[in-house]
């Protein structure tokens, strides 16, 4: 679990990793990969689809500001099999955690003011009395900046003990960042391949915890589960499944979904498409 909070010394939350991201209701374990990367995208200009959205801290009530994408703005062009939208001219994924720049708290807006007393005394004190203030004044967000931004929402569901589906969510969002600039690499660059190793392994690293999180999550929490419903929640376990070549888990929650009684046609017609790729992927090995 190291690897995934790899960076925050500079925060001075180095001391945030270690021991289990995930409460194992069964002891249960399981694991995760990604798709096909995608061709690199034209440049625009990401200012453009941008604003500067107004917050307030529910920990220290700082007032501040924070990127955030206009609605409509941007086209959704995909939708990779694990449900990340791919669209075509900014990286919406790469804002979606809100960062409060004087304290140190952030998580996903889903969750940013769902804080009882508890956990916003726990998050003042293991984070943002370790925190060190990062200015960051650039007019849109590079993807080290995300990825720091995902770490300390990561750190903060640790701290204020979140739910496994929570903290699966973050790993999944984190690893749709990573393969965002995957996507966004230039392959004339020297270093490509190397960058590109190097994200490859750091997105199936998040995938797998990703996966073993909302496998928990299954077990033990109510529906909605990180806003989402019993089959929609299997098929994103099969497809996490399907990415990181765990074949009996991807097999097994498909054939949960395709036999369904409660499933919808859509859900299902998804399962399909993981089933031939299931198919495909097990026939060649």
């Amino acid at each position: 679990m190291a690897g995934i909070f790899s960076g925050l010394e500079k925060l001075g939350l180095g001391n945030i990793g270690g021991g289990d991201l995930f409460e194992d209701p069964k002891k249960k374990e399981t694991v995760v990969k990604k798709e096909e990367p995608k061709k690199k995208l034209a440049l625009v200009n990401e200012e453009d689809y941008l604003f500067d959205k107004k917050y307030k801290c529910p920990v220290c009530e700082s007032e501040f500001e924070a990127k955030t994408v206009r609605t409509g703005k941007v086209r959704m062009k995909a939708v990779d099999i694990d449900l990340r939208p791919d669209y075509s001219e900014v990286d919406q994924n790469k804002y979606d955690v809100i960062g409060c720049p004087e304290c140190g708290y952030a998580a996903l807006g889903r969750y940013f003011t769902t804080l009882n007393k508890y956990q916003i005394e726990d998050i003042r004190i293991k984070i943002c009395m370790n925190y060190r203030k990062i200015v960051y004044k650039e007019p849109t967000y590079s993807y080290e900046h995300a990825k720091s931004l995902y770490q300390l929402a990561l750190a903060n569901a640790v701290v204020k003990k979140a739910k496994n589906s929570e903290k699966a969510y973050i790993c999944m969002k984190t690893a749709w960042v990573v393969r965002g600039e995957t996507q966004r690499l230039d392959e004339s660059d020297p270093d490509y391949e190397t960058k590109k190793k190097e994200n490859d392994e750091q997105e199936k690293e998040l995938l797998t915890n990703a996966l073993n999180g909302f496998v928990m999550a299954r077990q033990s929490e109510e529906f909605p589960i990180a806003g989402m419903d019993s089959t929609t929640l299997d098929y994103l376990i099969a497809a996490l499944a399907m990415e990181t070549d765990q074949f009996d888990v991807a097999s097994k929650m498909i054939s949960e979904i395709l036999t369904s009684r409660v499933a919808n046609s859509r859900i299902k017609d998804k399962a399909r498409v993981l089933k031939d790729m299931l198919t495909e992927k097990t026939g060649e090995q």
